[in-house]
């Protein structure tokens, strides 16, 4: 059986290699040393694969080492496609996994990529990577596919094999062998897309679609804030509705639905075409962090509190509830904002690594909640393990709760998003 090599133990790449890990032999390759390490040991921190589900993967290896991967025939691309400080595709991931299967590769070889990119990424961008690599040539010595990944961090019901998978190839044999190979492992059944462009494409639009969905919600909080309206009692009435979308409102962030728009309006403007409503959805949702920042300071103002070295608890860091994963996360733009007010802010989030939120963003969380009243408290994001705290232990009569989640008892809080 042909052996795998998955590039990138991250969110997407680690429950793909365990999966296959359980079927036929894999390769997990990642450049953090230690990364592997801690799988080694059967220790996942990103929480997406439990100890025994590790180790019941007997056909899988963790390593470092390029030289590990010559053995494999089939490479599974899962690095990440970040956008740097101008909102433009960041490849550098990409590139240097194509750099790294490149020096490998053999005749014969498939290079499969799951990494979200713009359409025509992985024949414009990789394949002339690998081949000026290996000295192959494309689609007569080795081949390619594209089946974007569809993990979604953080929940347990929705998982690789319960997740309908989108699979192509350079050519129509190579498209039938990848999506037998996805077929192994995903029991929700695959697509066979008709290219991987159209492949990539489906992908980039997934995330853009709820970007928008959201942006559209998050404008009528807006709206509905200036006229008193709560927005999530409007929500619920007509959600009544048998065919009402139930998207709410909040700070859109992560690595998928805060990213996955910018590349598709990149490729669009490199064809000569403005987007307009999908870059009209992103500067709503880019701008959430700050609007609500401003709300928890005008509602401080009015409750007299102090606003300069006031202090104010953030409850959440993460980019979402329940999960570990800080990237991109809109939630440094609110701390970021009101410490630009003078504020005093403290962070707690038990769901996030301390190292990783000082190495990513400067900050150093608290550990524990202060039992001093503070000023204001905002609840940015709803982790099951917030529904112990106790608000009147924290807070007193002119103490700000602003609930971006509506994950509080309405009565307990000031306002909401």
């Amino acid at each position: 059986m042909e052996k795998l090599a998955i590039i990138g133990l991250g969110y997407v790449g680690l429950p793909l290699a365990v999966a296959f890990g359980k079927k036929r032999p894999v390769i997990g390759f990642d450049i953090n040393e230690s990364r592997i390490n801690e799988l080694s040991n059967g220790v996942d921190h990103t929480l997406e694969v439990e100890s025994d589900e590790l180790k019941s993967a007997d056909q899988l290896i963790f390593t470092s080492k390029v030289s590990d991967l010559e053995s494999a025939t089939i490479y599974i691309v899962t690095v990440p496609t970040p956008i740097d400080e101008f909102k433009t595709p960041d490849l550098t991931p990409l590139r240097k996994a194509s750099t790294t299967i490149g020096k490998v590769l053999k005749k014969g070889d498939i290079v499969i990529y799951e990494s979200t990119v713009f359409p025509g990424c992985t024949e414009e961008v990789c394949v002339p990577v690998l081949e000026k690599e290996s000295g192959l040539t494309f689609n007569t010595d080795f081949y390619c596919g594209y089946s974007p990944e569809r993990i979604n961090p953080g929940d347990k019901v929705h998982r690789l094999e319960t997740i309908k998978k989108v699979t192509s190839g350079s050519t129509e044999e190579i498209a039938e062998k990848v999506d037998r190979l996805y077929q192994e492992v995903v029991t929700a059944g695959t697509h066979k897309a008709s290219s991987i462009r159209v492949a990539e494409a489906a992908k980039v639009i997934e995330n853009s679609q709820r970007d928008l969905n959201i942006a559209f919600i998050n404008e009528l909080a807006l709206i509905f804030g200036k006229m008193g309206i709560d927005t999530h009692e409007v929500l619920e009435a007509a959600g009544t509705k048998w065919n009402f979308l139930p998207f709410k409102p909040g700070l859109v962030g992560g690595h998928c639905i805060g990213v996955d728009p910018y590349y598709l309006t990149y490729k669009a403007e490199s064809i000569g075409y403005h987007p307009q409503v999908i870059l009209a959805g992103r500067r709503i949702n880019d701008n959430m962090g700050i609007y609500i920042a401003n709300e928890v300071i005008k509602l401080m103002a009015r409750k007299d509190n102090p606003i300069n070295n006031s202090r104010i608890l953030v409850l959440g860091i993460t980019f979402k509830e329940n999960c570990p994963d800080i990237r991109n996360s809109k939630v440094i733009d609110v701390i970021r904002e009101l410490k630009g007010f003078g504020a005093d802010v403290s962070v707690y989030d038990p769901m996030a690594d301390p190292d990783e939120v000082r190495h990513e963003y400067g900050i150093e969380m608290i550990s524990e909640i202060s039992k001093e009243p503070y000023n204001a408290v905002v609840l940015a994001v709803g982790h099951k393990k917030f529904e112990s705290i106790d608000l009147l232990k924290i807070s007193d009569l002119k103490t700000v709760v602003y609930d971006i989640k509506g994950f509080f008892d309405k009565q307990q809080v000031t306002s909401r998003l």
